[in-house]
């Protein structure tokens, strides 16, 4: 017995990049770092919290790129003369991506006490139903 695929299934009509955009996501290199949360907020909100102690707003940058969020974050190390004995907390770049459906969009991003907060929200649609003529060939 074979195995059909998602995106392949003939009764999933146009959802071929589904697949493709499941690998993408496995392989977007999230190594755990930053940690995050993903809460529900509310039916149609949502709140993803990243802990990014250390980065200033400066050294974050948000993103949307085709229905993915993209948070990326750059610090300067500025070895301004310290001399570390022990370097605990290393400037570290990272990059977090998030795939979000159609009809999600992203609110405001918020800085709070090293955390990250970046609102979405999910619009309803609204249900559609159409009548099909049938004509004589």
């Amino acid at each position: 017995m074979t195995k059909m695929a998602l995106g392949t299934h003939p009764f999933l009509l146009g959802f071929e990049q589904l697949e493709r955009l499941v690998e993408r996501t496995a392989k977007s290199g999230n190594d755990g770092y930053p940690p995050y949360n993903i809460e529900q907020t509310s039916d149609t909100s949502y709140r993803i919290t990243l802990a990014v102690a250390g980065f200033s707003e400066d050294d974050l940058s948000i993103t949307l790129e085709d229905n993915q969020l993209v948070i990326r974050g750059k610090q300067s190390d500025d070895g301004d003369g310290r001399v570390f004995l022990h370097r605990g907390i290393a400037a570290r770049q990272f990059q977090r991506s998030f795939v979000l459906a159609d009809g999600v969009d992203v609110g405001e991003a918020v800085m709070e006490n090293g955390l990250l907060h970046v609102d979405l929200t999910r619009s309803v649609p609204e249900s559609v139903v159409q009548t099909i003529n049938i004509r004589r060939s």
